[in-house]
């Protein structure tokens, strides 16, 4: 993976337009590594966790459990019907003593507290932790912290720059054309609202998986330090693992379109649900007009027709997004 030099508080502006090097993963080494937080984590895990505790007012967090027998990787069972962890809702401050008390233990149990909004749970952090981004809408901040855990390969609608600001985290990115060698769960059974690779990348059982030899040859791998960052494009898949007893992610998601607008997986639960099991000459007959007036459309799609007159395939803005919204509801709802 390439790295992109960058001066600490600072992103590159490509990565937050619209042009080519926005959809490229990079590094950002020594980005945040003037944040108060990475420097608590630098001289010790029970400064940082000092620091997080002195911005927490009484909120309480979900978190994860797993046994120490599951080696900390977040996974499905056997059978794919549920998980390998236990979910539960403590005071963040609990979750600090926790894993404080771990912090010697060779085979602890894993903790792992996922996407937390920082200023639901640590009101002012933010304000001695500022990372500029030019957004059209300000960017969610969430925090991530746990011991020694993996999160399988998985893709988010908006961009992420994550940070890391306590122990190391090893990334391993994959286009999102790698989605058939990946071996994707259940799209309606998923750990935490996205789905999640089968496969356990550090040690994968190329019989059962096969396919993810292809997506392996495509990998880009990094480990950060605290202080580093990593820019991950829109839908790109990828894992991350906690490297040590006190791991610390704060990140920040922002997307290049309007609030009002829907997320494309809602059109992609309809399209399971209406085109999916077509015969193959319809599927293919929707195909090209899923072409010409989504994936390949332009300004030739409705040349043809006075501005007036196009509609659906007009420019679309809030006030035509709702007539859209409503047009479907209209014709589900029948």
């Amino acid at each position: 993976m390439r790295e992109l030099p960058c001066h600490p508080g600072q992103v590159p502006s490509a990565l937050t337009g619209t042009g080519p090097d926005g959809d490229t993963p990079c590094v950002l080494r020594g980005l945040v590594s003037h944040w108060p937080l990475v420097q608590a984590s630098r001289r010790s895990p029970r400064d940082a966790a000092a620091l997080l505790r002195r911005h927490w007012r009484d909120a309480t967090v979900g978190i994860y459990r797993l046994a120490p027998e599951t080696g900390g990787r977040i996974a499905y069972t056997p059978d794919v019907q549920g998980f390998n962890f236990s979910r539960a809702l403590v005071p963040f401050g609990a979750v600090l003593d926790e894993l404080m008390a771990a912090l010697d233990d060779p085979a602890p149990s894993t903790v792992y507290m996922g996407s937390t909004t920082v200023e639901t749970c640590l009101p002012g952090l933010l304000a001695s932790h500022p990372l500029a981004i030019e957004a059209e809408e300000p960017p969610l901040a969430s925090l991530w912290l746990g011991n020694r855990v993996t999160v399988p390969a998985h893709q988010d609608w908006p961009r992420n720059i994550a940070c890391c600001v306590s122990g190391r985290r090893r990334f391993t990115l994959y286009p999102p054309e790698a989605v058939g060698d990946l071996y994707i769960g259940p799209l309606d059974l998923t750990p935490a609202g996205q789905p999640v690779s089968l496969v356990d990348a550090a040690a994968p059982d190329l019989q059962r998986f096969p396919r993810f030899a292809a997506a392996q040859a495509r990998a880009q791998e990094v480990t950060l330090e605290a202080g580093d960052a990593i820019y991950i494009p829109s839908q790109w898949w990828h894992q991350v693992e906690a490297l040590d007893p006190f791991s610390g992610l704060l990140n920040y998601w922002w997307r290049r379109t309007p609030p009002w607008q829907d997320a494309p997986t809602s059109a992609l639960w309809l399209a399971l649900a209406t085109v999916r099991d077509l015969p193959p000459a319809e599927r293919e007959a929707w195909r090209a007009l899923f072409d010409h007036y989504v994936f390949e459309a332009g300004e030739h799609t409705a040349a043809h027709l006075p501005p007036p007159a196009r509609g659906a395939l007009g420019p679309l803005d809030e006030a035509a997004h709702r007539r859209l919204r409503a047009l479907l509801l209209n014709k589900l709802n029948r």
